[in-house]
């Protein structure tokens, strides 16, 4: 499921990371670029920076978890994973979760899904700070039935709360859509809460509203909530 809030501000677009000399008009334009490693550096699907002194300098970055990073380094991003998850259920998001969430459940979930990322079911991304702290993260799932192969789902599209205002959630989305195409998928599908700022931002994003259910899940407080069903055709 997809981040669920009451009263949780959608991000704002952020501006990506330009080579050092760029124009303001160049500076504003989005720079997306597919995830790979070269000698040994892993380069961001989606940078956002800003100019100091005339050089650019990324702020934040968006980036793919490799299938080898998520055996190798486990404890490590589950524990970063799990102190964003366990912010945004606190601070009322409807992920499946419900108050109180212990860490080690938290923990836990954040082990299965680096699993699934080392097996290659699906694609976990990060949002990093320039000191390498995990802000946010979405999921791309591809493991689904053999008659859709073109499609995939989105999930667990989380932002820390004192990360928020930054475009961090517009960064994942357009990195998430890139990571799709490099998939082959051409169809994506998700849910929110039916009237929530998330549902706005997707709006925007280019999804469409496939339709709504109410009553359809819980808020992290036990209260009923409606969940809205969007798509994008890539």
């Amino acid at each position: 499921m997809i981040a669920r809030q009451r009263s949780t501000t959608a991000a704002e677009v952020a501006r990506p990371t330009v080579a050092a000399g760029p124009t303001a008009e160049e500076a504003a334009r989005p720079a997306i670029a597919a995830d790979h490693a070269d000698g040994g550096t892993v380069r961001p699907v989606v940078e956002a920076g800003h100019a100091d002194g005339g050089t650019v300098r990324p702020v934040i970055a968006v980036r793919r978890v490799g299938a080898d990073e998520a055996r190798l380094r486990e404890s490590a991003l589950a524990e970063a994973l799990a102190d964003v998850l366990i912010d945004c259920v606190e601070g009322g998001a409807s992920v499946s979760f419900m108050l109180p969430l212990s860490r080690d459940k938290a923990l836990t979930f954040w082990r299965g899904v680096l699993a699934g990322a080392a097996r290659q079911e699906r694609v976990l991304l990060v949002a990093e700070t320039a000191i390498g702290r995990i802000i946010g993260t979405v999921q791309l799932i591809t493991a689904l039935p053999d008659n859709q192969p073109h499609r995939a789902d989105i999930a667990k599209m989380l932002v820390h709360r004192d990360a928020r205002r930054q475009g961090v959630a517009a960064m994942l989305l357009a990195a998430v859509d890139q990571t799709a195409r490099d998939e082959g998928k051409t169809v994506l599908v998700l849910d929110t809460v039916t009237g929530s700022d998330a549902e706005r931002l997707y709006q925007r994003a280019g999804w469409q509203i496939a339709g709504m259910v109410p009553n359809y899940a819980l808020m992290p407080d036990g209260a009923f909530c409606g969940t809205t069903f969007l798509y994008k055709q890539l």
